[in-house]
C-alpha cells in the first residue's frame, strides 16, 4: 500500500485518496459507483477519465460521519 499524499498536493489520486480515508481503493470504488462516498472530480471527458479528489472533499465528507453514540447513525446521510 502506498502513503498519504502530502498535505501540499492539491489533488489525490485513488489510491491515496483510500489511504487517508484508511479503507480499501474498491470500497472507495463502490461508493463512488453508488453515491455514498467523497465528493470527486474526473480530469478529462468521457468515462475512462482520471478520479481525483481534493483532501478538503474527504475532510467534508468525514465531517458528515461524525457521531456521539451509534443511535445516531440512522439519521446520517
Amino acid at each position: 500500500m502506498q502513503s498519504a499524499a502530502p498535505p501540499h498536493k492539491p489533488y489525490l489520486n485513488s489510491q491515496e485518496a483510500a489511504d487517508i480515508l484508511r479503507i480499501s481503493i474498491r470500497t472507495l470504488e463502490r461508493m463512488r459507483v453508488e453515491g455514498t462516498g467523497p465528493r470527486y472530480l474526473k480530469a478529462g471527458a468521457g468515462t475512462r477519465s482520471r478520479v481525483l479528489y481534493r483532501l478538503a472533499d474527504l475532510d467534508a465528507w468525514l465531517q458528515g460521519r461524525s457521531f456521539h453514540s451509534t443511535s445516531e447513525y440512522q439519521t446520517a446521510p
